[in-house]
């Protein structure tokens, strides 16, 4: 019995070598036609190198040579709200280019928090607020009508019932400064009140739809990633 199962056992094993060095013979020999690891960078490289190889040049087409034009070539940013293929799309995409660090949703959600803060903080005169939001010059105006206000003693009621929209208008790249303006529709009650508490403008009840237009830059180069408002105006 003993003798039989050595039998056995040896010829398992017998078959087990043939089994491994024909796997080893398939498995272990390069042929040249093997895939590299996908790496997606050398991958956008190789692309580039093989459409050079391919290109046929037409009668008046762009050689495979001359200056691409990034603006047109790059991805749309898809940015929520902005229309494909519109104006303002392409203006956000040579803005998005020129600075990296842009991306458009995060800088609108920014700009609709900074439109209600800065309504709300000029109404209460409250400058320290304004102030790192606001460009030199800007604040400079802000300033001068809070002063004013104080002044005459008049006061501000105002309540911010809510944005109805913000949207993109205008981006342009201009040198190391980017500037974008944007479209806000909100809802307010605002009026002023002289040194009596008696209102002489506004109404404090009714809710009014305000638009503003307003202007926003930043110094692409700077490390800061914050905007700054620069021109403000209604529609």
């Amino acid at each position: 019995m003993s003798s039989d199962f050595s039998i056995i056992n040896l010829i398992l094993l017998v078959v087990a070598i043939v089994v491994f060095l024909k796997l080893r013979n398939v498995l272990g020999r390069r042929t040249g036609e093997e895939r590299r690891p996908f790496d997606p960078y050398a991958a956008h490289e190789q692309s580039q190198d093989n459409d050079k190889d391919n290109v046929i040049n037409l009668p008046g087409s762009r050689t495979a040579d001359a200056p691409r034009d990034a603006a047109t070539e790059a991805p749309a940013p898809q940015i929520r709200g902005v229309e494909p293929g519109s104006e303002i799309e392409q203006q956000l995409t040579e803005l998005t280019l020129a600075d990296r660090r842009f991306d458009g949703d995060e800088f609108l959600g920014g700009a609709k928090l900074a439109y209600e803060m800065i309504v709300t903080a000029f109404a209460a005169g409250d400058r320290k607020t304004l102030q790192p939001l606001l460009a030199a010059e800007v604040f400079e105006s802000f300033n001068g009508a809070i002063d004013a206000r104080e002044k005459r003693g008049e006061t501000i009621e105002m309540s911010f019932i809510g944005l109805k929209s913000g949207e993109f208008v205008k981006a342009l790249v201009n040198g190391n400064q980017s500037l974008i303006t944007v479209k806000f529709v909100s809802e307010q009650t605002s009026s002023t009140k002289n040194q009596d508490g008696v209102v002489i403008e506004g109404d404090p009840v009714t809710v009014r739809e305000v638009v503003d237009i307003w202007t926003f830059e930043r110094d692409i180069t700077s490390r800061d990633p914050n905007w700054h408002l620069v021109a403000t105006g209604g529609a």
